[in-house]
């Protein structure tokens, strides 16, 4: 019996080259290629077959595709539903995995490039600075089309003071800096303000917290728009212990003075002290990449 398959693919913010090489190569070997041209810019699709089906689901709830995904199964077809940015975030996929999955369609999902990093690549920031921020929330402001589960605010989790990427929130500014204010952002907390990052016609803008409202309303954005807050937009870097010849991993041995001066910084910033320099590498946290942080 012939199984057709559907890949949910991330396209990324919009620039048909932020795609990355695996999604480049389903979507040119789909039989069917669904994409909303109201959120993926139309370039994807050069990478797809000239014989390809292509739907426009922007129309469509997911009923819509109900049809689609019954003719997959029955003909063996594969199917690259095309996503904005990362599946993973705000992508309703989930609901579409459970319909496949009962209709014995096999799945698949290929992880695309957020909006959140291609805005702070299009910014020149790292959201996370040493001794500043070292944490980012992705969330979204309450009261829109979906609820929010109870506790999950944008107030309470401005308390944490960390990088914060506001999504979906565009129309109503006003309520997105007044919830952030009360958490505790300080008015004069930086701000990115992305619109349709990557695309053409992109817009991002910098301002303060105090002037997000104002800035919003400025350029008319009510869709299509990002938000990044946090002191880790402005702030100068910081040394990485990670990067400090004073640290050891697997791959690198420590300087010793470099190590004593490491020690000695840390234990002055009331941190705990850096493993000695008897223990054995390899040991302790690890840091993305692979190596002890």
């Amino acid at each position: 019996m012939t199984t057709g398959k559907v890949w949910f693919v991330g396209a990324g913010p919009g620039a048909a080259d932020l795609l990355t090489l695996r999604a480049a190569r389903v979507i040119a070997a789909a039989d069917v290629v669904v994409w909303a041209a109201s959120l993926v810019h139309a370039d994807v699709l050069t990478h797809a077959r000239a014989d390809a089906e292509v739907v426009d689901s922007s129309r469509l709830p997911v009923e819509g595709l109900l049809p689609l995904y019954r003719r997959a199964a029955a003909d063996g077809l594969t199917v690259a539903r095309v996503h904005s940015g990362d599946p993973a975030l705000w992508g309703a996929v989930q609901e579409q995995l459970d319909l496949c999955r009962a209709l014995g369609l096999d799945t698949e999902i290929v992880p695309g490039v957020s909006s959140f990093s291609a805005v702070a690549a299009l910014a020149g920031r790292e959201l996370t600075v040493p001794e500043v921020a070292q944490s980012v929330i992705l969330t979204r402001l309450e009261g829109g089309k979906t609820p929010m589960p109870p506790g999950e605010r944008v107030r309470e989790f401005a308390r944490h003071g960390t990088t914060m990427a506001l999504f979906l929130s565009a129309a109503r500014s006003g309520q997105a800096r007044a919830e952030l204010l009360a958490g505790g952002y300080p008015p004069d907390t930086p701000v990115v303000v992305a619109y349709r990052a990557t695309w053409p016609d992109e817009l991002v803008v910098r301002c303060t917290l105090d002037e997000l409202e104002t800035t919003v309303k400025e350029h008319r954005l009510w869709k299509h728009t990002l938000f990044l807050v946090g002191p880790a937009l402005a702030a100068t870097g910081t040394r990485s212990h990670l990067y400090h010849p004073g640290h050891f991993h697997t791959y690198r041995r420590a300087e010793p003075a470099a190590r004593t001066d490491l020690r000695r910084a840390r234990a002055a910033a009331g941190n705990a002290p850096a493993p000695s320099a008897t223990t054995p590498p390899g040991t302790g946290d690890t840091a993305e990449g692979g190596h002890p942080a």
